[in-house]
């Protein structure tokens, strides 16, 4: 039994990864930046509080940096370290497909940092996750039965964050792939119309793809309390998708996994209950 140290253990991917890592029979080490309850530890990036405690005794990591912050690398890098001190013998890296566009962004420093370290590491890259439609984009769907974004018709290969944790529990229980990235996508590419199709049809609601101006989603982000960087760099990825660069697919999922990835229409109808109607709509 391994103890392997999970950062975001709360989101949607680091909580399904912990699950498959528990069922497996390893020690799951669950990484908060808030009070710390049961099997967890309490780890703040921003000010690398509890970073050698939540180290201490680990046999491997999987990483992340918390939603809303543009300086992925500045945050990642001592945690990097920190694994590299205490001995972690692999560490697997999570950012976004496209961050290996940009030598001098971020997320690719944050890459280059483990590629160097001299620890066993593995880095994936999901495309947007399916899980964006009923959390970040849920504002405008439960307001206005409308997704609101500003990429015109392009199409993106949406990926299921249950598949992208089920290829980092392998990644963290195997040495098969050792020091190899992996851009991690679905099977098919849609554009938001189909996505809108899908989610109408599988949630019995109707549900359509509105364009919005890049100005009108920036006042959405701030109004809603996004950091002004962060919604600057969400727009710059927004426009990325908006020209195309997310309609890639692969097959890293299935390789790694030995399964396909998850459809659209199965994450609607596996999310169906996130979609019901406010009461005073319905």
């Amino acid at each position: 039994m391994s103890t392997i140290l999970v950062l975001g253990a709360a989101g949607n991917v680091g909580s399904e990864l912990s699950r498959l890592l528990a069922a497996a029979g390893h020690n799951v080490r669950r990484a908060t930046s808030r009070t710390a309850g049961d099997g967890q530890v309490h780890l703040d990036l921003t000010t690398g509080a509890g970073l050698d405690a939540a180290l201490t005794g680990a046999d491997a990591a999987f990483l992340l940096a918390p939603p809303g912050y543009t300086n992925q690398d500045a945050l990642l890098g001592p945690v990097i370290d920190g694994a590299k001190k205490h001995g972690l013998k692999k560490v697997v890296l999570m950012t976004a497909m496209g961050a290996d566009g940009d030598p001098n962004g971020a997320m690719r420093k944050a890459e280059l940092m483990l590629e160097q370290s001299g620890l066993a590491w593995n880095v994936i890259r999901p495309n947007w996750f399916m899980q964006n439609f009923h959390t970040f984009w849920m504002g405008g769907i439960q307001q206005a039965n409308a997704i609101l974004l500003p990429v015109a018709q392009a199409k993106g290969s949406f990926i299921d964050a249950r598949d992208i944790a089920a290829v980092a529990s392998v990644l963290l229980q195997g040495r098969g792939f050792d020091n190899q990235a992996f851009d991690l996508t679905g099977s098919e590419a849609l554009d938001h119309d189909e996505v809108a199709a899908i989610l109408s049809r599988e949630t019995n609601r109707s549900i359509r793809y509105e364009e919005v101006t890049t100005d009108a989603m920036r006042a959405g982000l701030l109004g809603a309390g996004v950091p002004a960087d962060y919604a600057e760099f969400l727009l710059v990825i927004l426009e990325y998708f908006r020209l195309g660069y997310s309609e890639r697919t692969t097959d890293s999922v299935r390789t790694i996994t030995g399964q396909a990835p998850r459809g659209f229409a199965q994450y609607a109808r596996d999310y169906k209950a996130e979609f019901a109607l406010p009461k005073a709509l319905s």
